[in-house]
């Protein structure tokens, strides 16, 4: 940055008067709290967050230094709950990232599922490939079941999110089919659940879980035993096992 651009002296010591306002309001908006989710609090972080981050960024331009304060991404934040208070309807947005970490066991699952409801030996070829695979798997298996058995079929499991989203009436059959995510207002998310590896990550050096008394998110996963390390065939041959439920006869 050239030196006319630089901030001044003056600037930089004003973002650094306006961070001390906004701790003390941040603070008395904390003792002040009428309840959880006050907005009051709400604001008052953002003021801070946003007078922090200038002044961060003035320190840096004048003086080539920095602040130890991480400041959270304001894209990632949702705006404080403004939907109907007694909502009618709520719409629940799921969205579970896999990777396809064994194809072989994939494809064999979807080849036993088809040969199950159309019989051994039958003429049918959508288990050919890993799309196909995918199809059939996902047609046949609720998505919680694919969640808590997902090793079984060759996946493997990436971040997760669950929005709760309030309406005030019910929507039409058929009406958000063809986009059902494209209407998301974020201030009617009642609330939020994500489960990610970078959670994971921050809490690698922590020796025993049972001392975190805050856990930002909790990955609860049910299920069968963890079968990954057992050696497969060069066929897959799943004929005898007995992990996967019997197929009701009229699915």
């Amino acid at each position: 940055m050239s030196d006319a651009a630089q901030p001044t002296a003056a600037e930089v010591r004003a973002a650094a008067e306006a961070v001390k306002t906004a701790l003390d309001r941040h603070l008395a908006a904390v003792e002040g709290r009428s309840g959880e989710d006050d907005p009051a609090v709400y604001e008052a972080f953002n003021e801070l967050a946003a007078a922090a981050e200038a002044y961060d960024e003035l320190l840096y331009d004048r003086h080539d230094e920095v602040t130890p304060f991480e400041i959270p991404g304001s894209e990632d934040a949702l705006p404080p709950y403004a939907g109907p208070e007694e909502p009618h309807a709520v719409s629940v947005l799921i969205r579970r990232d896999y990777s396809v970490a064994e194809p072989q066991r994939l494809l064999a699952q979807a080849r036993r599922v088809e040969a199950a409801e159309f019989g051994e030996g039958a003429d049918t070829d959508a288990s050919d490939t890993v799309p196909g695979a995918l199809g059939v798997l996902f047609g046949e298996f609720e998505p919680d079941e694919i969640a808590s058995r997902h090793k079984e079929f060759g996946l493997e499991e990436g971040d997760s999110t669950l929005w709760v989203i309030a309406a005030d009436e019910p929507a039409e059959p058929g009406e958000w089919l063809e986009t059902p995510f494209d209407q998301v207002e974020p201030q009617r998310v009642v609330c939020r659940f994500d489960v990610s590896a970078v959670f994971d990550d921050e809490a690698d050096d922590i020796d025993d879980l049972d001392e975190i008394d805050d856990i930002e998110a909790i990955e609860v996963i049910g299920g069968l035993p963890d079968q990954a390390d057992d050696e497969l065939d060069s066929e897959l041959d799943l004929d005898g096992d007995e992990d996967l439920e019997p197929l009701e006869a009229d699915r």
